[in-house]
């Protein structure tokens, strides 16, 4: 494996960081460089790297003694675990540098700036040398790239407003929602409000619901009404509940009344549960099969990709209609039976007649409901015998941690 000199910063955000005796220390999240007067190339600081929890810290790039295209390789010494904090003077090439507007000095036209290269010196430090910047496309298509040394461009060295955000999309498009919203804390107000305007509604609401609920309000705030009521229907409706309880009843009202119909229902239903009691932590769509289902559907019903774990590991049976609050309960099936059971045979064949939950129990009921049973979901059915939802134990948990869990993880 050849152990590179120079390296685009796109690829290496990723990369494990592993210490001199081939142990994983975290992740490469950004690199840190200092911008200098006039066109002088930026001296790169360091690294931004994610260790355990979450955790980000700063490592050194004198600490750096190996790129290679897969893994960064760290010399001997004790790593500084100090959460990162960036100080004044210093940039984050993801974070700030994407997207920059800029001019090519040889042909004078505008582009914005989509990576960044950087170099080892003879000294054996490292600048970031070079950028690539795209020209702005017409009629849909892509415009020029460029690959050019610092000096080439103009306007890399001076802050700028009203970035664009589309680059530092695509690099977050591998992470899950968890990481996404923990990358989005990190960057500054005004740039986290722009990648949440250019997120698209199904990704914005998936991140949404895993931000604390302050984060989740002030950039629910920036959004223009019709968007923030599309990115609440493509929330699960118990997270949208959740958001919408802790809104004026003015606001709630409003955004509930832009919603779809059909969407803004279930929404409405959960609301009217108490938040720490069975209904208040339930999503209202499991997955739910008529009684004349088969093996077959079942499972193909939990293969869809949309589902958490624990919604997956189990399917509720029902008389019509299969919506909730849904015609009469009948049972459950857990999806180890269902595997081990002929495709052919019915659900409602092989069904759990576990006593549900009621919507009016307290957390603490359902709490040991879980810890009894060791379950990973469970049914909520009402007076009338009719299922109304289901309580994963990620919402247990959820309600269950200190409010600020997220921003405690967040910070190590």
């Amino acid at each position: 494996m050849t152990t590179a000199t120079r390296a685009y910063v796109s690829r290496l955000a990723g990369l494990t960081v592993f210490d001199p005796n081939g142990d994983r220390v975290g992740k490469v999240r950004d690199v840190v460089v200092a911008l200098r007067v006039g066109t002088a190339a930026p001296r790169v600081l360091g690294l931004v790297v994610e260790v355990v929890a979450r955790r980000r810290i700063f490592v050194p790039m004198g600490r750096v003694t190996a790129i290679d295209p897969g893994a960064v390789m760290l010399a001997s010494g004790t790593i500084n675990l100090k959460r990162f904090e960036q100080r004044a003077g210093e940039t984050l090439v993801l974070g700030e540098l994407l997207d920059r507007t800029v001019r090519i000095l040889e042909s004078g036209k505008p582009a914005h700036v989509v990576d960044a290269g950087i170099e080892q010196t003879r000294t054996g430090d490292w600048a970031l040398t070079r950028v690539a910047v795209q020209e702005p496309g017409r009629l849909g298509r892509r415009g020029q790239l460029h690959q050019l040394a610092w000096d080439e461009a103009d306007g890399l060295g001076l802050p700028q407003s009203g970035q664009g955000a589309e680059t530092l999309i695509a690099t977050y498009r591998e992470l899950n929602a968890a990481d996404v919203a923990h990358a989005l804390q990190e960057l500054p107000i005004k740039r986290r409000h722009e990648v949440a305007e250019a997120l698209d509604d199904e990704r914005l609401a998936d991140v949404l619901g895993e931000l604390p609920e302050a984060e989740q309000i002030t950039i629910l705030g920036t959004l223009e009404e019709r968007r923030a009521a599309d990115v609440l229907e493509a929330m699960d409706p118990d997270d949208a509940a959740d958001l919408l309880a802790e809104l004026s009843n003015v606001d709630r009202n409003r955004l509930l009344e832009l919603m779809e119909p059909d969407e803004a229902e279930p929404v409405r239903q959960l609301l009217k549960y108490s938040e720490d009691t069975a209904g208040g932590i339930m999503t209202s769509e499991p997955v739910i099969l008529s009684p004349d289902a088969t093996i077959a559907e079942a499972l193909a019903r939990v293969r869809e990709p949309e589902l958490t774990p624990s919604l997956a590991s189990q399917v509720y049976v029902c008389r019509p209609p299969s919506a909730t609050p849904t015609g009469r309960y009948l049972g459950l099936a857990h999806i180890q039976r269902l595997l081990r059971e002929p495709p052919s045979s019915l659900v409602s064949g092989i069904l759990d007649d576990l006593e549900p939950l009621k919507p009016e129990a307290p957390l603490a009921e359902v709490t040991r409901y879980f810890a009894t049973y060791n379950l990973v979901a469970a049914p909520v059915v009402d007076a009338q015998g009719r299922l109304v939802g289901a309580v994963s134990v990620d919402d247990v948990l959820d309600h269950l941690l200190p409010d600020d869990w997220r921003e405690r993880a967040r910070r190590g």
